[in-house]
């Protein structure tokens, strides 16, 4: 069932473009604005209806993943101070696509992101609307980037790698999580926040002592909300689990796609020879300094075109 509110997004959409043109006119410039900012109150207002109603639909129907928000998380691997260097860029590159795409995107932590919302795209000659989740989860995966360090003196080419992990918003029935396995630590945020920094444990860690997993949540000002959004990473990370464990179970000739596995190696970014490969479908994107400056949703929505062609050739074991 298609969201009911999706036809006034689009409308809406239309009409922050038409008026944007009107910034070019010093006459309607300074009204233009005005209205632009109108619009756009008015398209969160309405993305966030749509999506509790689109999680109201998913509860009703027993699914147990949200489609249309996700969290992604940057780990560096193998390189040393260059492969967190190299984690901190890619989370650039998404934030960058986020806000070009007129996504919302939250600051969970270092190296978390959380993307809300959808965007318009171009696919096979027509545009058409996906959500951050429909268009980043198959990005999970290791990222690897060859290329000069900027502390490297000899003008040696490094190795190094990053693991994106892409999370659907998951339901809170989906996954049970026991307040008694539960550890919560409070703490005072980092970085900028002025007397808040100083004076408030608003920052948030949360171990879930079973498995172990530790998240941390840190960027709203009241601790309450810090809470509530460390309690969906983890709910997140758990499913993501469990997840694995029912597609090895079952085993699924689809799962060996990649999508959701943090450490299969999906891409290369080559410098040198100014080329992105992927290596599930043999496909090769060019312009890498335009592709790290956010310019990916052509790359994503080829990619995802690919990869659910194979998903539907996979049998089912």
């Amino acid at each position: 069932m298609q969201n009911p509110y999706q036809s006034q997004l689009d409308l809406l959409d239309h009409q922050i473009a038409e008026t944007t043109a009107l910034l070019d006119d010093p006459d309607m410039a300074e009204l233009a604005a005005s209205e632009i900012e109108q619009l756009e109150t008015q398209k969160k207002q309405l993305e966030t209806l749509a999506s509790d109603l689109e999680d109201a639909m998913n509860a009703e129907s027993g699914q147990t993943t949200i489609h249309t928000n996700c969290t992604l998380e940057f780990r560096p691997g193998a390189g040393g101070d260059e492969a967190k260097i190299w984690a901190a860029d890619l989370m650039r590159m998404y934030a960058r696509f986020a806000e070009t795409s007129k996504l919302k995107i939250e600051y969970i932590d270092d190296l978390v992101i959380k993307l809300i919302g959808s965007t318009k795209v171009q696919s096979d000659e027509q545009t058409i609307r996906l959500t951050a989740y429909e268009l980043l989860q198959y990005e999970s995966g290791v990222h690897r980037v060859q290329r000069v360090p900027e502390t490297e003196s000899q003008g040696r080419i490094h190795t190094s790698t990053a693991s994106v992990a892409v999370l659907p918003e998951v339901a809170s029935t989906a996954v049970e999580i026991r307040d008694e396995d539960l550890e919560w630590q409070f703490m005072r945020a980092g970085g900028a926040g002025g007397q808040n920094v100083n004076k408030v444990n608003s920052a948030v860690r949360l171990t879930h002592t079973p498995s172990g997993i530790a998240v941390q949540a840190r960027q709203e000002k009241k601790q309450e909300q810090n809470r509530k959004i460390a309690l969906e990473l983890l709910r997140a990370q758990l499913w993501e689990i469990e997840e694995e464990k029912r597609l090895k179970e079952l085993g699924d000739a689809r799962s060996a796609i990649g999508r959701n596995r943090r450490s299969e190696k999906i891409r290369t970014y080559n410098f040198p020879q100014n080329r992105v490969t992927d290596h599930r479908t043999k496909q090769s994107w060019y312009n890498l300094e335009g592709i790290l400056d956010g310019g990916i949703a052509e790359m994503l929505v080829e990619l995802k075109t690919e990869m659910e062609r194979e998903e539907d050739s996979s049998p089912v074991m």
